[in-house]
């Protein structure tokens, strides 16, 4: 059984929540995402919360259970407070800027990299090293900073490249000079 998927999901004043059939539809004060969720999922609305519920007791419905219990909380989350992502850019002369929906990388190729983030994602560039992504959706924000780091990532001996704010770089140790 689902511990995860046992769990109401609470509603915040200020989010309406419209199920129709499998289809759920998320509004808040910052924008609309909609989801449509398995046959074997079935979800119940109370006053202020959301109760996930399956079909039949096997194992794989309680795994979906739980599944699209985190999805439609995070549904929720977003549109009422949002999902913000930090990257850093670290390397000499490495540095991002950002001019409407295009993020622009120079990180150690002879031309800068110009990145077009996808619609629904916002960024902007403080001390041109450290990037500020947003967006009500977290799985979009999560792919879309994956594909960020994918440009450049950082490398184990100085750590060059572009990486998360809370994403430790293990540092490994470089030749050193033999005696002769």
């Amino acid at each position: 059984m689902s511990r995860i998927g046992k769990q109401p999901i609470p509603v915040p004043a200020g989010v309406t929540i419209n199920i129709d059939g499998q289809h759920v539809t998320v509004k808040g004060g910052k924008g609309l995402l909609e989801r449509i969720v398995r046959d074997e999922i079935k979800i119940v609305q109370q006053a202020n919360e959301l109760l996930i519920d399956t079909h039949d007791e096997s194992t794989k419905s309680s795994a979906f259970r739980g599944l699209f219990r985190s999805l439609i909380n995070n549904m929720v989350v977003g549109v009422d407070q949002g999902f913000k992502k930090i990257m850093l850019v670290e390397g000499v002369g490495y540095k991002a800027s950002v001019a409407g929906n295009i993020l622009t990388l120079n990180v150690g190729y002879s031309n800068p990299v110009d990145f077009i983030l996808p619609e629904g994602i916002t960024a902007n560039v403080e001390n041109n090293t450290k990037i500020n992504l947003e967006s009500i959706d977290k799985e979009l924000l999560g792919l879309t900073a994956s594909k960020i780091r994918s440009i450049r990532k950082p490398e184990p001996y100085k750590g060059k490249g572009i990486r998360y704010a809370d994403e430790h770089i293990v540092r490994k140790v470089g030749k050193s000079a033999g005696k002769k």
